[in-house]
């Protein structure tokens, strides 16, 4: 059996008087892109520190590469690539020569062959000999990863990928990121963008409370919510109420403020089917109907009893 990349157990971490992590467990298996999502102050880029050895965690274990974080940083180091929040890259300098730089010190065999097949990667070459002082946010952003890249390292971390990046460059990033995966590297990255999880991760964790509220695919997480649901819009009070009389007993039914109804299936297409032979039985004909399929948001809020805030940290 091949060993996790990524293997958490019982993780715990405070700053002060403050219990960031409770008892974290999490595995992630190679070759997979793997998303932890989380409130602000949840805990996630500390998680992500203490996994690329950048701080020390209070009790428990991490394995990274086969390698405990505590034992043997060195070793993980070796490993592993981590891209920040925000930009770590030389203004003064330009790109190649971010990039070449960063190959001489990894002691790439072709550090200037590397940087021009980055730089195309990422969309830079035009720009790969203008300073970096005078590149947009999102630029910055696409450097940042491909200079992470260097070295091949068999497991990335990226906190917020695509924070900063234009629509057109969050799919650019998508694309990066499953290639990365495909060739066989581990991706851990944190996003606030939920359907940015849903796209990419093969699977997914929501931290909360300082501790892992639930993990799985996208579809496993979203199969935890009802997904049986649908909404009908009615011309007046009177379909509305002759509705709720025609399905009343064997359907739940949630009746909104406005003149629309929610009702809960059960699951299959015969029993949508039932649904609108009662409402044609009844006479009565639905200006609009909606299924209602549980996402990534919807989990969220669920697990972690609200609204998601802002970028997250």
């Amino acid at each position: 059996m091949t060993e996790p990349a990524i293997e958490v157990r019982a993780l715990r971490k405070s700053f002060r008087d403050h219990q960031v992590l409770r008892g974290v467990d999490l595995t992630v298996d190679q070759g997979t892109v793997f998303a932890l999502l989380g409130k602000n102050g949840a805990g996630k880029t500390t998680i992500i520190n203490i996994l690329t050895t950048l701080i020390p965690a209070d009790a428990g274990t991490a394995r990274v590469g086969g390698f405990d974080v505590a034992a043997h940083p060195e070793s993980v180091r070796r490993h592993i690539s981590l891209t920040g929040q925000f930009a770590a890259v030389d203004d003064v300098l330009t790109a190649r020569e971010n990039l070449i730089l960063m190959g001489d010190l990894r002691h790439v065999a072709n550090s200037r062959a590397t940087a021009k097949e980055l730089l195309a990667r990422f969309g830079l070459s035009d720009a790969a000999d203008r300073r970096v002082a005078t590149y947009s946010g999102g630029m910055r952003r696409r450097l940042d990863i491909a200079m992470g890249l260097i070295g091949d390292p068999s497991i990335v971390f990226l906190d917020e990928p695509t924070n900063g990046l234009d629509p057109e460059g969050r799919l650019s990033m998508w694309e990066n990121i499953r290639s990365l995966a495909h060739s066989g590297t581990t991706v851990f990255l944190t996003t606030q963008y939920l359907e940015e999880a849903d796209e990419l991760a093969h699977r997914v964790a929501v931290l909360h409370d300082g501790c892992v509220a639930a993990t799985g695919t996208p579809a496993e997480l979203k199969g935890m919510l009802p997904g049986d649901l649908v909404t009908f819009d009615f011309h007046d009070e009177r379909d509305t109420r002759a509705a709720m009389e025609a399905l009343k007993g064997d359907f739940d039914i949630t009746r909104s403020e406005t003149l629309a109804l929610t009702v809960a299936t059960g699951g299959g297409t015969a029993r949508v089917a039932e649904i609108f032979i009662r409402l044609r039985d009844a006479r009565v004909e639905p200006v609009d109907f909606t299924q209602l399929i549980p996402t990534l948001d919807d989990v969220f809020f669920s697990l972690t009893g609200g609204a998601k805030e802002g970028p997250q940290t």
